[in-house]
């Protein structure tokens, strides 16, 4: 896969270095925030990854996306208690299931119980 004609890997290096040039003359971001803004743009580059390659990864990447998002957040000075973040991780886990739960179809055979009902007889 590629974005604007790179490698992904290539494109996060590049940033990290500028990053850390940056830092070192004179942008006021600390390690912590160096940190969370690598790690996010990371989950970004998964997120990409797993709908271009569709690897079946989309809902994984998406709930990793918003945890990274949220530690942006907090990295940069947002005060959230920890009720507060999982209310809002559980928001996102149960859009992401409501939205592609018929699009999941696990790699494993049915089982013979659920080929049949107990409630309807066989027709």
């Amino acid at each position: 896969m590629r974005i604007f004609g790179r490698e992904p890997v290539y494109l996060l290096a590049f940033v990290a270095v500028g990053l850390k040039l940056g830092a070192a003359y004179g942008l006021d971001v600390s390690d912590a925030q160096q940190g969370a803004i690598m790690a996010f743009l990371s989950l970004v580059v998964a997120v990409v990854t797993a709908l271009v390659l569709k690897t079946g990864a989309a809902a994984a990447a998406i709930v990793n996306l918003a945890q990274g998002i949220l530690a942006l957040f907090l990295a940069f000075g947002l005060h959230m208690s920890a009720e507060d973040q999982a209310l809002w991780m559980l928001a996102v886990e149960t859009a992401v299931a409501l939205v592609l739960r018929r699009e999941v179809t696990a790699p494993v055979p049915e089982l013979p119980v659920e080929q049949r009902s107990i409630i309807k007889p066989a027709a």
